[in-house]
């Protein structure tokens, strides 16, 4: 099989963190996985490149690498907002006129503005930056509350670590979930954050606020019963706390509703069960708590944009029922 061919665009000073988000999800060869893609990156100009942390990276390829790219990376830009070289636009929208995946990691979505790609849908970036985004390409829509934003063909993640999120979620779009939380997995990482990144752009807890006040038992808790009848009245019953306070707590802690919160892990839960096994969509329903075949396939088109049977034709390997 030809493997997807992932090449990040670099510019100095590059920052390593922000490559090494991508090239950790997409560039790591993990011994008990398969191996999906090859990782590459280019600059304008081949040779020496300085980073942010003093020492500099050599890259070998130049802008024809993004020729044979299946996905471009610009893992930030600095300084953000600065003049691009019209070769390199020109080399991006090409990349992306012949259907090569483009996506920016923080600053990065200044580059792919500037292309002219996100003219007209919804982007983001870094917190600190979404103002200066939204001013200087009045024809993008930028979100400043998500952690990324994916059109399919063009997708912008929030700062640094959200980079990590949005290659994890292209990982998950390619070949599901399962395979996805494995590579997050050897990573230590979970492979979906819930919320937005606003939780971090300010500390919302007062400083009398308390550790016992984490959300971590609860979720655990929850996530080790949904096939069980969980309300938000029994969450809050089993945090010892009001409705109203576990909502402020999930506001505050994970960006979300604690409704919302346990539909995404339902269906989080419904698509491993899709992939890995062959039990019906009522047995599925069942246990992740979405009680019918029905409510499933309904909840799951919206989440998804495809049914459970379209999902597990795409994503499903040879399995038997546990």
């Amino acid at each position: 099989m030809t493997r997807h061919r992932v090449v990040a665009l670099l510019n100095e000073p590059q920052s390593p963190f922000e490559l090494a988000c991508a090239a950790e999800v997409f560039g790591t060869v993990r011994p008990d996985l398969p191996v999906h893609y090859d990782f590459a990156v280019c600059a304008r100009r081949p040779g020496p490149l300085r980073t942010t942390v003093g020492h500099s990276l050599l890259v070998e390829h130049g802008l024809e690498a993004l020729r044979e790219a299946d996905t471009v990376i610009v893992p930030g830009w600095q300084p953000p907002g600065t003049a691009v070289e019209p070769d390199v636009l020109d080399a991006l929208r090409a990349a992306h006129g012949r259907g090569a995946r483009l996506a920016a990691i923080c600053t990065g979505a200044f580059v792919l503005a500037r292309a002219g790609l996100l003219d007209g849908r919804r982007a983001t970036t870094h917190w600190r930056r979404t103002a200066q985004l939204a001013a200087a390409f009045p024809k993008v829509s930028v979100d400043a509350d998500v952690l990324y934003v994916d059109h399919g063909d063009v997708a912008t993640s929030a700062g640094s670590g959200a980079g990590i999120d949005l290659c994890l979620h292209l990982v998950r779009a390619d070949h599901g979930a399962a395979y996805a939380a494995q590579v997050a997995r050897s990573m230590v990482l979970p492979p979906h954050r819930e919320g937005s990144q606003l939780q971090y752009a300010a500390h919302h807890a007062d400083a009398s606020t308390r550790a016992d006040a984490s959300l971590a038992p609860l979720l655990e808790w929850a996530v080790s019963r949904l096939d069980a009848r969980l309300t938000v009245d029994q969450l809050a019953a089993r945090a010892g706390v009001s409705e109203r306070t576990l909502a402020r707590r999930f506001a505050d802690q994970l960006g979300t509703s604690p409704g919302r919160w346990l539909l995404g892990q339902r269906l989080d839960a419904a698509r491993v069960l899709l992939e890995r096994t062959d039990l019906s969509v009522d047995a599925i329903a069942t246990r992740v708590g979405l009680s019918s075949a029905v409510n499933l396939r309904r909840r799951f088109r919206t989440a998804f944009g495809a049914t459970p049977g379209t999902y597990r034709r795409t994503f499903g390997e040879p399995c038997v029922s546990p």
